[in-house]
């Protein structure tokens, strides 16, 4: 069940001039959070923004009862949560989702991210890697500015790659790319994957003509997180256009299996 915490900010750290890393005290969300959880954080003290937003979980520490989530500033209300500093108090609702990722019962995983969507598979791979599994992570970036957690993941996987789109870092090119190379020589039982859209698409075909599992985090807009609004909804495949069904991110993800979803 969700709880609404009153979170002493640890400590604020600033992985690019525009992403900042938060550690949070927050015992009684770490309690139950599991991997492709979110939260909803109120970014100030007054009405204004009037609705709170969500952010995914970075990180897990529950024998601190630490929870670690990562912002990139992109309007007024991110720029307000960033101002914060250690010592304040932040108002959060969490964990949120049912969706998670489900990994208990695959042995060799792929983990696939781009840009901001790498942030909620840290948690994934860290858990996934203390059970035992076998872990491949390919991460995409712009290029070599937009590169964070490179060290993070390579310490919870087996296999890193890091591509840049212009081949200014790392890999060049798509990790999509070397994500399909591998799958001819690496046995990979199921793909998690977070990230734009057209990167999710690309992953779903590839998941389907290789008849691999592919679970994915969707990144909707949100307005309650509680499945309220409805505003987050996204359309169950196979359902008709005359009589068209919908998940609500919220609350039926935000992790889904890619074949259940049309997006």
């Amino acid at each position: 069940m969700p709880e609404v915490v009153k979170a002493k900010l640890l400590k604020k750290e600033y992985l690019k001039d525009d992403i900042v890393k938060f550690s949070v005290e927050a015992i009684g969300i770490v309690k139950t959070a599991k991997p492709g959880n979110f939260i909803e954080i109120k970014v100030s003290e007054t009405t204004y923004p009037f609705l709170r937003r969500p952010i995914s979980i970075y990180n897990i520490k529950k024998d601190e009862g630490i929870l670690e989530f990562i912002v990139q500033i992109k309007g007024e209300g991110t720029k307000l949560l960033c101002e914060k500093k250690n010592g304040d108090i932040i108002d959060i609702i969490g964990p949120l989702g049912f969706g998670t990722f489900k990994y208990e019962k695959y042995q060799n995983i792929a983990i696939i991210g781009g840009g901001i969507g790498v942030f909620p598979l840290y948690e994934l791979a860290k858990e996934a890697k203390e059970a035992g599994k076998n872990i491949n992570i390919y991460l995409g970036f712009r290029n070599k500015d937009y590169v964070v957690l490179e060290k993070e993941f390579k310490n919870v996987s087996n296999k890193l790659v890091v591509t840049t789109d212009d081949g200014s870092y790392g890999e060049n090119g798509f990790a999509i790319k070397f994500l399909e190379e591998d799958l001819k020589s690496k046995k990979v039982d199921c793909i998690y994957a977070c990230g734009p859209l057209p990167m999710l698409r690309a992953i779903k075909k590839l998941s389907i003509k290789e008849n691999i599992p592919c679970q994915v985090s969707l990144e909707q807009r949100m307005g309650c997180g509680i499945g309220a609004c409805l505003g987050c909804s996204v359309k169950k495949a196979n359902s008709s256009k005359e009589n068209p069904q919908y998940f609500q991110v919220c609350k039926g993800g935000p992790v889904f299996f890619a074949k259940d979803v049309e997006f």
